[in-house]
């Protein structure tokens, strides 16, 4: 790289939002876009280094070295085809990934890692505007036929591999619109969904065909699905919410976060659905049960809706602001992350045990939670324990469970192919992606147990490698 003092000589450049006072009154994305300028500045940050641990940290094994130099040189051409040639939604990881690869950056050593994340959504961004991204033809087509259960990120990766070797690939999506989790599950305001019909559209045009309203294993039998193409693979996602199992569960006002992102993104889209008005913030004082991303997303959601009042829980103390002795460098550090969500309003309390629900007529009105501790055992174990006379109330007309998933939905499909599972619930594979039934294979959060979505990327291409593999005994896709 030229710029062997760039990161002496340019410091990290924060991302850029829109105002809160703005931004709570819409569903637009609250980040802006980096000028072009800015963007080959921070680009000079990235060293020369002998190991460039951010590949290593990136399930993708982005060449992120290699594009931030080209991108340093003005050679933007050159920087998107080296970034499309590991990500196949770099539009979408350049939004809403946490960036692994940042805090595995040599920089982050001793100074602020490089902008990784808005570097990428730059490169990608600028080759939409310019018409490099465009519906490639597909020269030669093999006689084989693909499945995909799913059109989450791990399917959708899946499918633009399968189909760069020439296969036939036909996408099944059980929702009204394609996209999965990309769809239903992150709010607007970090992810436009302009964006990801951008990219099902280029999808469209390079021939997968994409059939919604299509729930495999009820409106399409798997035997008959197994008849019918040369290979499957089940990239459904984790459907199973974590629940919470305590007195007053039963009350109305209760719900999963999946439940409640879904239904203000269908409001959202102009989707037509069956309202539900448990399912709506305004005018109520709403608990967010869980301190994780999801739980940061009901909460701008709340904000959005009208909330009277926001308040996220957590049953983990509150984590460091610092890198501790316990996540050395190039590992991914547990810290204290601050959305924009939480810069919009409500508040957070860590250490906090929810012990009952407590309502009136059949609706929830209270919270009834009291402060926790962890103490080590004889054996070194950590051991929550409650402390006492810490029991405290909080009134809640709306209380969210963001507690994450167990596992996928085994009903129907994964029970009607009698599919091994791991101890987890998730679907078993072998090395080679491949189910316990043959010709079935897996990928993402249905396989590997819910993760993040540049993960599930990375499973939908080793996926499409080993199906490629499977049915032509060879491949010339990459693996990841």
């Amino acid at each position: 790289m030229k710029a062997k003092k760039g990161f002496l000589e340019v410091k990290r450049k924060k991302t850029s939002f829109r105002a809160i006072s703005q931004r709570v009154k819409d569903y637009k994305e609250v980040a802006l876009l980096r000028s072009e300028a800015d963007t080959l500045k921070q680009a000079s940050r990235c060293m020369d280094c002998g190991t460039p641990f951010c590949n290593w940290a990136c399930p993708l094994g982005n060449y992120i070295s290699e594009w931030n130099d080209e991108l340093f040189r003005g050679n933007w051409k050159r920087a998107f085809e080296l970034l499309n040639a590991t990500n196949n939604l770099p539009e979408i990881t350049g939004r809403i990934c946490p960036a692994l690869c940042e805090y595995s950056c040599v920089l982050g050593l001793n100074d602020d890692a490089v902008t990784i994340r808005e570097n990428e959504l730059a490169i990608i961004e600028y080759g939409f505007k310019k018409g490099w991204l465009k519906p490639q033809k597909i020269k030669k087509r093999t006689n084989k036929k693909i499945a995909i259960i799913g059109s989450g990120p791990a399917g959708l990766s899946c499918a633009m591999q399968l189909n760069k070797a020439g296969h036939k690939v036909i996408i099944f999506e059980k929702d009204k619109k394609a996209g999965g989790i990309l769809r239903y599950g992150i709010p607007d305001f970090k992810l436009d969904k302009k964006i990801l019909d951008r990219r099902l559209d280029i999808l469209k045009k390079e021939g997968i065909i994409i059939k919604i309203s299509m729930n495999v294993g009820v409106d399409i039998k798997s035997q008959n699905l197994l008849k019918t193409f040369d290979a499957v693979c089940l990239a459904g996602g984790s459907g199973i919410p974590r629940d919470i199992d305590i007195k007053g569960r039963n009350l109305k006002g209760i719900c999963f976060a999946i439940e409640f992102l879904t239904q203000s993104n269908r409001a959202v889209s102009g989707e037509k659905y069956a309202y539900n008005d448990d399912l709506w913030a305004k005018d109520k004082n709403v608990i967010v049960i869980g301190g994780g991303d999801t739980g940061a997303d009901c909460m701008g959601v709340a904000h959005r809706q009208g909330a009277k009042n926001v308040v996220q829980l957590e049953i983990m103390p509150k984590p460091p602001e610092c890198r501790s002795y316990k996540y050395p460098w190039p590992r991914y550090p547990l810290l204290l992350k601050t959305s924009t969500s939480h810069e919009e309003g409500g508040d957070r309390y860590w250490s906090v045990m929810t012990k009952k629900f407590t309502g009136k007529y059949g609706f929830v009105n209270k919270l009834c939670c009291v402060k926790i501790d962890f103490k080590k055992d004889s054996g070194g174990c950590f051991l929550m324990k409650e402390i006492k006379g810490s029991k405290f109330e909080i009134d809640a007309d709306l209380i969210i469970i963001a507690a994450g998933f167990l596992h996928p939905e085994h009903k129907c499909l994964i029970n009607d192919l009698k599919l091994k599972l791991d101890e987890r619930g998730n679907v078993k594979t072998d090395h080679n992606f491949m189910t316990s039934k043959k010709k079935v294979f897996a990928a993402g959060d249905l396989r590997r147990g819910q993760s993040l979505i540049v993960w599930a990327i990375s499973e939908g291409r080793k996926a499409a490698f080993c199906i490629d593999k499977y049915l032509m005994k060879k491949s010339s896709l990459p693996y990841i």
